[in-house]
């Protein structure tokens, strides 16, 4: 029995030696790789316009970074991340844009699609900005791994989109309703039931609701001719806390549970609202 036990102890001892051995190993095939080789379709300019919008703006293309092992090219899948950011940043701003990509070797944008994309550094509408890009490989995301490519610059000027939700041409909005001091009466009191313009596309007012209670909103006050309303089937929809809207919709926006004071914002350019209590 001493012998058997022996002989396993000793086996043992073998097989964690070799183990021990092939990580010893394995931690030594890694040799590098080439970073990776970044280029774009286009050049200096990246056209953004909402006239073109589903033409493409930009494909940027890379090359295989080859990550190499000592018994040869690795077969394992690379992972890639596109990284944008405002020129002068180095890649380092609080808005950079971070795009993981899985495995492939471009990536293509409409102008629509990239315009939308850079809305997160924050540049000025209609305003021409510098921007880089650079691709970024690893192995498994593995940070010990990570090859770094060429850095390209690029001029931008983003664009607004059409508003979802036409504003109201008198560049007024008033509130309406049985959730309101003034209830369905129109015209209604002013200008404590007159949003307060905050640009072009969004109105604001703080008003005390009645909990349990609807309301509309008009364009034009003392007018019943047209209304900027909710459509209860829409897909979310509209609800306690807001959601969309639109012009002569069906019906009434449904208004909080609970009495209390509450912020009304009407974003025109998003197509939505949303009740928030005070």
């Amino acid at each position: 029995m001493k012998l058997i036990i022996s002989k396993l102890f000793f086996i043992s001892a073998i097989a964690m030696m070799l183990g021990s051995c092939k990580k010893d190993e394995a931690q030594q095939f890694f040799q590098g790789g080439t970073a990776p080789a970044l280029t774009a379709s286009v050049s200096s300019t990246i056209p953004l316009t909402y006239a073109t919008k589903d033409q493409v703006g930009v494909v940027f293309s890379w090359s295989n970074p080859n990550y190499q092992f000592v018994n040869g090219i690795s077969s394992q899948d690379v992972a890639y991340t596109l990284e944008i950011d405002k020129t002068g940043n180095n890649f380092a701003g609080a808005n950079k844009i971070t795009i993981s990509i899985a495995k492939d070797l471009a990536i293509t944008y409409t102008q629509d699609q990239f315009n939308s994309l850079i809305a997160n550094l924050n540049l000025t509408i209609g305003t021409p900005a510098s921007i880089d890009v650079r691709i970024k490989a690893s192995m498994n995301g593995n940070v010990a791994t990570a090859l770094i490519s060429n850095k390209l610059v690029f001029t931008v000027t983003p664009y607004n989109p059409p508003p979802k939700v036409a504003v109201p041409s008198g560049g007024v909005l008033y509130l309406v309703g049985s959730a309101t001091g003034g209830g369905w009466g129109n015209p209604v009191p002013v200008p404590t039931q007159q949003f307060t313009k905050v640009s072009t596309t969004l109105y604001s007012i703080t008003v005390p609701l009645t909990g349990g209670q609807e309301f509309l909103f008009l364009p034009l006050n003392g007018d019943w001719g047209h209304k900027f309303a909710c459509n209860k089937t829409a897909a979310p929809p509209s609800g306690e806390t807001g959601g969309v809207f639109g012009y002569d919709f069906s019906d009434n926006f449904p208004g909080p549970a609970a009495s209390g004071t509450y912020k009304i914002d009407v974003d025109f350019q998003k197509g939505t609202y949303t009740l928030t209590k005070q």
